[in-house]
């Protein structure tokens, strides 16, 4: 049948009963298209809401579950504060106090190393040499200090009163040979001029004389004091000189300042080392720290030294030696205007948690929680203090 525009026929498609479809049809040359609208059948929408019903009903049920289920995990009795922040291991730019070519490393990157524990060395070669130069400065005016605290010997003392004796019995030979020749001289009897040589070695002598005994009266005396002050100084230079060339020497040799783990090598044997270049990168990992944040309101809960607690999802059920090691006396974000009652609440404040970490399980940026107990009492333990030796 050819139709322009809509017609109501009957079929007997469900279930033996008449069922009335709107089909519109059209022509086309020979060919007839026809689009069949499926009537409202009741029985069939009944039973496809019931169904959907249900469904939702399901979900709504399995939603609620789980927001009850994660509300009880994360709600902390009233005598626990639970934090939640991210492990933050401390890192260490390793570097020589001094300038030389490395010639040995003993660390690999991800060694894990101890406290004091060698791990590169430069050419000590010159520095050796100058340590040795500064020894033998030092000895030497050891030497200087003692020999002027001793004094004069008793073998130059007397060295000095023979030579006054010597110089004595000269100037009294000078005298009676001076006599004589005035006295030859007056007469004419030799010339004047033996007799100006007679009188100029008497006046020799009687200087030499002089200086003789001078000379007894210092070694008597023995040093100056401000010769023995000047030489103690001297000697002070010296040793700080050794002090120095001895440091100097040290710097050749790079230990660990901590207990850690080496995240980076970064130079190589071979390469000129400097303070200013690394050559290793070593993470702390004893103790490390996971940091959080607190809100303003619980502010007053906590305080410094508090021992904690530290978990993470990697090892469920474990649970990590803590305590507080710093707060903020600041919030991490200041208002621009007025603060309301409603924004300063809204305030948080960070929270430094040290943890224990015997096993190296705590990774950087690993997220952790951190449940402080309320109810201890203060046991007046400073947050410097590394708790994990005691643990």
């Amino acid at each position: 049948m050819v139709h322009c525009g809509k017609r109501i026929f009957t079929t007997e498609k469900y279930v033996g009963q008449p069922v009335y479809v709107l089909v519109e049809a059209k022509e086309v040359g020979r060919t007839t298209t026809a689009r069949v609208y499926e009537p409202w059948n009741k029985e069939i929408m009944k039973k496809k809401i019931r169904f959907l019903a249900i469904a939702l009903l399901v979900m709504l049920i399995a939603a609620g579950m789980t927001i009850l289920v994660r509300s009880l995990r994360h709600k902390a009795p009233v005598n626990e504060l639970v934090l939640f922040g991210n492990v933050d291991i401390r890192q260490v730019e390793l570097a020589f106090n001094g300038n030389e070519r490395i010639v040995g490393m003993t660390a690999q990157e991800g060694d894990k190393i101890k406290k004091g524990q060698l791990l590169a060395t430069l050419d000590s070669v010159r520095l050796a040499q100058q340590v040795s130069q500064a020894e033998a400065q030092l000895k030497a005016q050891k030497e200087v200090l003692a020999a002027l605290e001793a004094g004069t010997r008793p073998e130059d003392i007397r060295k000095a009163r023979a030579d006054v004796e010597a110089a004595e019995a000269e100037q009294k030979n000078a005298e009676v040979v001076f006599r004589r020749k005035s006295m030859l001289a007056e007469k004419e009897l030799i010339s004047k001029q033996e007799g100006d040589d007679a009188k100029a070695a008497a006046d020799s002598s009687r200087a030499r004389l002089q200086a003789a005994k001078a000379a007894l009266a210092l070694a008597v005396a023995g040093p100056r004091r401000e010769d023995i002050s000047a030489a103690r100084d001297t000697l002070k230079a010296y040793e700080a000189a050794l002090a120095i060339a001895n440091r100097n020497l040290e710097y050749a040799y790079l230990y660990a300042p901590s207990d850690g783990v080496i995240q980076t090598r970064i130079l190589e044997p071979g390469d000129m080392a400097s303070p200013q270049k690394p050559v290793f990168t070593l993470a702390i990992t004893d103790p490390v720290w996971v940091r959080a944040y607190i809100p303003g309101p619980e502010m007053g809960k906590i305080r410094l030294g508090m021992a904690a607690e530290v978990t993470t999802d990697s090892y469920k059920g474990k649970r990590y030696k803590a305590w507080i090691g710093f707060i903020s006396p600041t919030a991490e974000f200041t208002p621009k205007s007025v603060e309301t009652s409603e924004v300063r609440t809204s305030l948080v404040y960070q929270v430094r948690v040290y943890a224990c970490d015997p096993d190296n399980e705590l990774r950087q940026g690993m997220p952790a929680t951190v449940i402080v107990p309320l109810n201890q009492a203060d046991t007046g333990m400073t947050p410097e203090k590394d708790r994990c030796k005691d643990h």
